[in-house]
């Protein structure tokens, strides 16, 4: 068996310092750009939807509008869907995928649900395709009160006054082998932890709320993205990425406990997409339209079963 490289930055088992973060956030570089790839087809659907910049992240040199899309003629006495990706900035169908159900398919619940869609939760972690924020903090383990993580903190103050009304939310994200070759390693490092080798699902599932598990709900979304992409299998264990599968593609978290975005509202169904980007079966556009399936899905099920 082939021991791992120790992680270029840290010693093994001695969590990271500020000395640490330093060195690991000056080997960060920008691969692509907010403005160009994701802001200009925000500001593309103004003429349709409303949009907010719900704040901002100050990063020197650089700062980062967030926007959020909404409803035009939003109403109170419907249902609030939320729609959120790009809290891992690198797991680009997130992002791609919400703009593109916002696109082609929200106009079609004008009238039966407000739609809240946050599509680029983590912009400078986008435009380096990397997992952490400047911090080296994971955006999605701190969806939690006093957040370290402005892009958390940013997120839950712009659904602090609808946390209850919410009914429906999807978190839009990615597993890619990345996550295996650098950021699992990244964070054993970070943490001072060992790195043990994990093996990447080749296909969709889905990450259901261990505290409010609903299955059927689950099932619906898993049946629509099949007709657009595969499903994850199960590994040699029944498992996906060291959790039980309760049904084919899902498996459970408990979401507010690991602080995860799912966890940010008091919906009664809640999801987290995982697509594989990596795959030899599957396109960018692939999964961009699995995102927007899966979101469809999920509000369709939603207004059916309030």
């Amino acid at each position: 068996m082939t021991t791992p490289a120790p992680y270029p930055i840290g010693t093994p088992g001695t969590p990271w310092g500020p000395a640490e973060v330093a060195a690991w956030l000056s080997r960060q570089s920008k691969h692509r750009s907010y403005a160009d790839e994701v802001q200009s087809k925000i500001d593309a659907l103004r003429a349709r939807f409303d949009v907010a910049e719900y704040g901002r992240l100050d990063y020197a040199p650089e700062s980062y509008p967030l926007f959020a899309i909404k409803t035009r003629h939003w109403r109170d006495d419907l249902p609030t869907m939320l729609i959120t990706g790009g809290v891992h900035g690198y797991e680009t169908s997130g992002v791609h995928g919400a703009l593109l159900f916002v696109d082609r398919h929200a106009a079609d619940y004008e009238g039966r649900a407000n739609l809240l869609v946050a599509p680029c939760i983590s912009p400078w972690a986008y435009e380096r395709i990397h997992r952490w924020n400047p911090s080296a903090i994971d955006p999605n383990r701190s969806f939690r009160e006093n957040s370290p993580a402005g892009e958390s903190a940013a997120l839950m103050q712009l659904v602090a006054p609808l946390r209850d009304k919410v009914l429906m939310h999807i978190d839009l994200h990615e597993t890619t082998d990345t996550d295996e070759s650098e950021f699992r390693p990244a964070l054993a490092a970070r943490d001072g932890k060992p790195s043990a080798p994990g093996e990447i699902p080749d296909g969709f599932y889905l990450v259901d709320d261990t505290e409010n598990p609903q299955p059927a709900f689950q099932q619906a979304v898993i049946e629509a993205v099949a007709k657009v992409t595969h499903i994850a299998p199960t590994d040699a264990k029944g498992e996906i990425i060291g959790s039980t599968v309760v049904a084919p593609g899902i498996i459970r978290y408990p979401l507010r406990k690991l602080g995860l975005c799912a966890g940010v509202t008091s919906a009664r169904y809640t999801t987290t997409t995982e697509v594989y980007p990596d795959s030899p079966r599957a396109t960018p556009e692939q999964c961009n339209e699995a995102q927007a399936a899966a979101v469809c899905a999920a509000i369709d099920y939603a207004l059916a079963h309030r």
